[in-house]
């Protein structure tokens, strides 16, 4: 069972990536459906697992500092690498054009946001293995929950990648790197014990990301110089199509 939630989440990451890829030319409308994604993860996926996992161990106002905490760091990553053109020497031309400023910070934000989700996809493999240590039982439906966001784990890693940096290839790479990280946080199982109260204050931390990701990047730039309406009802879907397929899994 194990090899097949490894393929599945796999194959499930990269079907999702390889539809953001085919629309590309839509990418307004993946974008909303992605911010509502993002954002229906940690609300009905993430905390509620955080909450479950650390209840034993921490405090819901624990748990809930991590999530801020989360929040928090990651813009303080987003605003290093918005600001880190200063290093390469940008701040010493003062009339530097402020588009290719843009540009040449935008790829390291895409980066950044790949690998960010890339790690959260490694934490859903660890999930998976660590369920299967419990019970097979246990294991099964940790891996169907885990599966249902998969796929929009892979649009997410593409939407933020084109967003940035609109290279192709790049995106492509990074949704190999999402969806072999998975198959690499099960096979890391094999060889040590995750405690659950490490699991669950991971789990708040990413939630703290995934709603920076969603609420101060990928909604803004949704709404950008786009219908609203049809950019709102795409995120709504996307947090609703969330909510759904989380609490399925979990019947």
């Amino acid at each position: 069972m194990l090899i097949l939630s490894a393929l599945f989440a796999f194959l499930a990451t990269l079907l999702g990536g390889l539809l953001a890829l085919r629309f590309k030319d839509k990418l307004h409308l993946v974008l909303g459906f992605s911010a509502g994604a993002v954002i229906g993860v940690a609300f009905f996926d993430l905390i509620p697992e955080a909450l479950n996992l650390g209840q034993q161990f921490y405090s819901s106002t624990t748990i809930a500092t991590f999530i801020g905490v989360g929040f928090l760091v990651y813009l303080l990553l987003d605003r290093w690498v918005m600001l880190h053109h200063h290093d390469d020497g940008i701040h010493d031309h003062p009339a530097v054009d402020i588009a290719f400023l843009a540009g040449h910070t935008a790829p390291r934000r895409g980066v950044l946001g790949g690998s960010t989700l890339s790690v959260h996809s490694f934490l859903d493999g660890l999930a998976i293995g660590v369920g299967f240590q419990v019970s097979s039982a246990i294991g099964i439906v940790v891996a169907v929950a885990v599966l249902t966001h998969d796929f929009s784990d892979g649009i997410n890693t593409i939407s933020v990648l084109l967003k940035n940096s609109k290279d192709s290839r790049l995106a492509f790479k990074w949704l190999l790197v999402d969806s072999i990280a998975p198959i690499l946080g099960i096979v890391a199982t094999l060889f040590f014990t995750l405690p659950e109260s490490m699991l669950g204050i991971l789990l708040a931390i990413f939630a703290g990301f995934f709603l920076y990701v969603g609420a101060s990047d990928l909604i803004p730039e949704s709404h950008h110089a786009h219908p609203k309406f049809l950019t709102t009802l795409m995120t709504l879907l996307g947090a609703g199509t969330l909510f759904v397929v989380v609490h399925l899994a979990g019947l």
